[in-house]
This record gives structure tokens, sequence and C-alpha cells, in this order.
């Protein structure tokens, strides 16, 4: 009985790292793509701002439909990566990722919506997400690293009381 219950246990671990293969395999794959993926831009005209296909017609008032198409890869894949590095990270700050990728979004937001200020005023959009996100991420930080030193919350809040210099702080950071 017991090495039934064993054998099965190993069968159990076999397919979960067969799963855990595959599933690196794909993310390997995705991310070995992306170079492919930001050169598509090469394939789209560049003497032309209306691109008409049988299924779709795009118009841009850029100077063709190839720089619109630059740009626009141009944002897409940092975001595209950006999202393969959000949900395959295992690290309790992969919460904080949400920032760069909120940028990307109104950048390619405003860039679709043919808005010629492309980086300017999506900075204002963001901050309510990070006034969010920031203080979120210290305070996960802050309770993880309670629980592994063992620190009260008496402690903690003590700490947060104190009057530190920069240098105090960045030095906490790496302790």
């Amino acid at each position: 009985m017991n090495n039934k219950s064993t054998h099965q246990q190993f069968k159990s671990q076999d397919r979960d790292k067969k799963k855990y293969t595959i599933g690196g395999g794909i993310v390997v794959l995705l991310i070995a793509i992306s170079p492919y993926l930001f050169y598509l831009y090469e394939s789209f005209p560049t003497d032309s701002n209306v691109w008409e296909t049988f299924l779709f017609k795009i118009e841009t008032n850029y100077q063709s439909i190839y720089l619109f198409a630059w740009f626009l890869t141009g944002k897409l894949i940092p975001l595209y990566l950006l999202f393969i590095w959000f949900f395959t990270c295992k690290h309790w700050w992969h919460w904080i990722i949400l920032i760069p990728i909120t940028m990307y979004l109104f950048q390619t937001w405003g860039l679709i919506n043919q808005s010629m200020q492309l980086d300017e005023v999506e900075l204002l959009y963001m901050i309510p997400v990070m006034l969010v996100i920031i203080p979120a991420v210290y305070l996960i930080r802050a309770k993880v690293f309670n629980r592994v030193r063992g620190d009260d919350m008496k402690a903690f809040e003590e700490e947060l009381k104190t009057k530190r210099t920069l240098w105090d702080e960045l030095k906490d950071l790496f302790r």
C-alpha cells in the first residue's frame, strides 16, 4: 500500500514537471518571437497613409502606415514583454510592474487616437495608479519583512515615525 502511494506521488510529480516544462517552453517561445513581432512594421506600405485590405481599412494622420506601425510596435512589444513578465513573476514586488504597463497602455491609446503629443500627458493620468500601487507594494514589503524578521507591529510603527536620511533608507532597502 505504501509503495503504491509513493508510486502515485512520483507520477504526480512527473505530471507537474511536464506541465512546468511545457509552460516554461511556451513562455520562452513567446519571448523568443518578440523581435520578429517587432519587425512586422516593415511589411506595411511606406508610401501611403491609408491601408486597405478585404477585411478592414486603416487611415492615419502620420506620413505613412509604415511610420504608424513603427510607432505602434515600439509601444506594443515592450507592453507584450511587460505582460509576460508580470504574469510569470513570482516575486512579491511584481505589482510594481503595473506602473510601466500603465504608461505603455496610455501611450498606445494616445498613438491609436492619433494624438501627436505621444508621451507628455500620460504621466498625469498615471499618478492615481502610482498613488495606489506604490503604497500597496510598500505595505506588502513591510508585512513580508515583518514576518521574515519576526518584528512586532509596534517596532514597525516606531520605525515609520523616525526621521531618517536618504542614505539610511537606501541601506534599509538592501538589508
